[in-house]
């Protein structure tokens, strides 16, 4: 698991502040788009926040920032865990473009520290497609257990199970059975923009991809409360689903 940890690491360490200049904006031209409409960049996570001001939410594998501030900028006590130094160094450099704190701690997710952190914080919240990443479910989801307070709620959104079928979402990935769980060995999701010559250097991340049920059993199976499953259609075909997001509490 250490090796897989480190591909993952330099994959999402491989010109990848540069990505999010070219395809985010820089560090001042982000910052003031989240300044002019939080709630907007949130997208349809808003909904599921029953607050923001005051509240600590742990935004696990936060990536860029690109939610971490919106909430911030709406008074949130926000923490990136992130595998990526790239990740960590835009994040913080469009947080202080928008005049505001996140706390930011490079780490494996499985390895946070819980001594510090353990029933620390309001909400967990994770989107943009991070499941996969963690080939033990169980242990995941009892690290966002743990991470939570009494009360506390986790807003899990990602990738529909429906594309383990179908590259619906034209990642490039291989589909095929649905109830596989094989680990596979895939690109990381942004490789298809680089250069040909940068995307050869980017190793293949490690991937398990999970079947609705398996989500849905080990949520309740670590000590969740589900409180809704909701599906949402793929940006590429408004038909057919392409994310979900499962609400829980502690």
């Amino acid at each position: 698991m250490q090796e897989t940890n480190a591909q993952t690491k330099k994959a999402w360490e491989t010109n990848v502040y540069e990505y999010w200049v070219k395809h985010a904006g820089t560090p001042s031209e982000r910052a003031r788009q989240d300044l002019e409409n939080p709630v907007g960049m949130l997208k349809r996570y808003s909904g599921y926040f029953e607050s923001y001001r005051g509240i600590k939410v742990a935004n696990i594998c936060g990536s860029c920032g690109k939610k971490a501030i919106p909430l911030a900028i709406l008074g949130a006590d926000v923490t990136i865990f992130d595998i990526s130094r790239d990740n960590e160094r835009y994040a913080l450099e469009v947080a202080e473009a928008a005049n505001v704190q996140i706390h930011f701690e490079v780490c494996d997710i499985l390895q946070i520290d819980m001594e510090k952190y353990q029933g620390y914080f309001d909400v967990v919240f994770m989107e943009g497609g991070i499941l996969h990443y963690f080939h033990d479910l169980d242990q995941f989801m009892g690290v966002m257990h743990s991470l939570l307070r009494d009360g506390g709620r986790m807003i899990c959104s990602d990738f529909h199970p429906y594309t383990k079928i179908t590259d619906l979402l034209h990642f490039g990935w291989c589909v095929g059975d649905y109830f596989s769980t094989d680990i596979i060995e895939e690109e990381m999701a942004h490789a298809r923009f680089y250069e040909e010559e940068i995307r050869a250097q980017i190793p293949k991340c490690s991937y398990r991809k999970y079947t609705v049920s398996e989500i849905i059993n080990s949520t309740i199976s670590n000590g969740f409360t589900l409180k809704r499953f909701d599906e949402h259609p793929a940006w590429t075909d408004s038909k057919m689903p392409g994310e979900f997001t499962v609400i829980a509490e502690k």
